[in-house]
């Protein structure tokens, strides 16, 4: 409460909150890029084996190949098996009638890819296809598996060290990461540094949105949470520009790094988190940084009057109730309430992340152009996100964000009855359930920064981005069960996010409520709220 009055004697929502905002921001729209790139980077062109024959380059139709190649069960010519000899009836290469009896050999001089939608990929790279196919699904979750860890690390670290560092130090990782990725000679460093872009990425998130969170006003938290969702959605449409100019995997992934090193130069001026200073007794640096922040919104009276006694009183409270503790990870599940957040709030996050991510990276699938359903996917999330911040404002976190979760998983569910052919309403369906998708990470990403106290809000941040993360490496590997039942990814992605709205109807409301600095402020709330229901409830004498 103290530190939210400090805010508004220096201008509230000021001229450097906006500013503020926008710089912190601004690699939002470049983090959709490396999220969903592997979209584009590992798009699968049409293929099949090479035959060795003078017509061979570039042709993929024409009565020939039925000489060389096998049909599958569904018609078409196979991707990945050859006959051992051309079968021919005449010189002229009509095709013999009887090709069952031929034998067949796997694609032994390699492979021959049709580039006139894609001209470079990791899958033409590296051929990727056939035995090699469940390579293309590693790659993103190797690539999940480090905003895993990262978000792990860094949500443990920024607590400790501060978010300011660990935020600069995740935009340079960034740069050089997906710098030589781009440059990786082979399959397995490619891996290595996407991995280490992964968990450059959760540093990011993590400690601009708790930048964000913790210099913002109570009032215009919903705000400024709606308009980084915005940034990313506009990223994934920077993406589809990106990817329709660039048709080379390596241009592209770095295309999509080097503005991190720009980002990397002016997140020096970025201050650090004044609450975090102040709970961590480093009260210089805070008062420093708050007259800065009032000379900026022009409050340098209200700025000259802050001094270490001043800060002490005014936050008496929180000071008290954090000195002489040492914060983990651990203190998420010691206590009742908190526990409760964590386990319904990790249940949101594994299932959001899960399902978007089942949705968003196999977009080939649909069998429309690629940068076409990229582009609806990414436009669906204007209006989500414009309906959730209304509903965040005026009904509550809560509603929109159980509402939000159960309505894309019956979206999910519904397509399981959609017959394969019918492709543009299957698209409807995954578009509607990808924007509600949009809505419930929306909201997350505010609604745990509201829940968890100061003290923890990075771990508890962290643990909730681990949680997305590891739905994001699970969802990839999920597409493969549908080599036993067509069916089966879709009834385990619309399960989780069900599963996980009913969860959150044993959160508590944050609409309008202070960000709660210390663990006893969330447990006492909630023992508050408990008691007055009770009393409310229970029959007058």
């Amino acid at each position: 409460m103290a530190f939210q009055d400090i805010l508004e004697r220096i201008g509230g929502m000021g001229r450097f909150q906006i500013i503020h905002v926008i710089l912190l921001n601004l690699p939002v729209f470049m983090l959709a890029s490396h999220n969903l790139m592997q979209n584009f980077t590992a798009a699968i062109p049409k293929y099949r084996c090479k035959l060795n024959e003078s017509r061979e380059e570039g042709n993929f139709t024409g009565l020939w190949l039925h000489a060389h190649i096998p049909l599958e069960p569904n018609g078409k010519l196979s991707s990945c098996l050859r006959y051992t000899r051309p079968h021919l009836n005449s010189l002229n290469y009509s095709v013999a009638s009887n090709t069952s009896d031929l034998e067949t050999e796997m694609c032994a001089d390699g492979y021959m890819y049709d580039d006139s939608e894609f001209s470079s990929t990791i899958i033409n790279q590296w051929d990727l296809v056939c035995s090699r196919k469940r390579l293309r699904q590693l790659a993103q979750s190797i690539y999940m598996a480090g905003v895993l860890v990262g978000s792990i690390i860094f949500g443990g670290l920024s607590d400790k060290f501060g978010r300011r560092p660990l935020h600069i130090w995740s935009q340079f990782q960034m740069f050089v990461t997906g710098i030589c990725a781009s440059f990786a000679p082979n399959y397995i460093v490619y891996c290595v540094f996407r991995f280490l872009t992964g968990t450059a990425l959760s540093g990011i998130i993590l400690n601009s949105y708790s930048l964000i969170v913790e210099w913002i006003p109570t009032e215009n938290r919903a705000f400024t949470s709606t308009a980084s969702g915005y940034c990313y959605t506009v990223g994934q449409l920077v993406l589809v520009g990106l990817a329709f100019l660039i048709d080379d995997w390596r241009m592209l992934q770095m295309a999509a790094s080097l503005p991190f090193f720009i980002f990397f130069l002016y997140s020096w001026w970025l201050p650090e988190s004044s609450r975090w200073l102040v709970l961590g007794g480093r009260y210089e640096q805070a008062i420093k940084d708050l007259k800065k922040v009032a000379r900026i919104n022009r409050k340098i009276e209200e700025g000259d009057k802050f001094t270490v006694e001043k800060i002490k009183y005014d936050m008496k409270r929180e000071i008290n109730a954090t000195s002489g503790s040492n914060y983990s990870v651990l203190d998420l599940i010691k206590t009742p309430v908190v526990r409760r957040i964590s386990f319904c709030l990790s249940c949101t996050w594994f299932s959001t992340s899960f399902a978007y991510y089942g949705l968003a990276m196999d977009l080939q699938k649909f069998g429309l152009s690629i940068y076409i359903i990229q582009v609806i996917f990414g436009v669906v999330d204007i209006p989500a996100k414009f309906i959730s911040y209304f509903v965040m404002t005026y009904i509550g976190r809560r509603a929109l964000q159980a509402g939000s979760s159960i309505l894309a998983g019956i979206a999910i569910l519904v397509n399981i009855f959609v017959p394969q052919e019918s492709q543009a309403a299957r698209a409807a369906m995954a578009v509607f359930g990808k924007g509600c998708l949009a809505a419930s990470f929306n909201c997350v990403y505010l609604y745990s920064g509201e829940l968890y106290p100061t003290v923890i809000r990075q771990s508890g941040m962290g643990l909730g981005t681990m949680m997305a993360r590891l739905g994001g490496i699970v969802a990839p590997l999920v597409q493969m069960t549908a080599e036993y039942y067509i069916h089966l990814p879709l009834i385990i992605y619309c399960l989780c996010p069900i599963l996980s709205g009913i969860a959150v109807c044993f959160l508590p409301e944050t609409l309008a409520v202070p960000l709660p600095e210390t663990i006893q402020d969330v447990e006492r709330s909630c023992m508050s709220l408990k008691e007055t229901l009770l009393a409310t409830l229970s029959p007058r004498s």
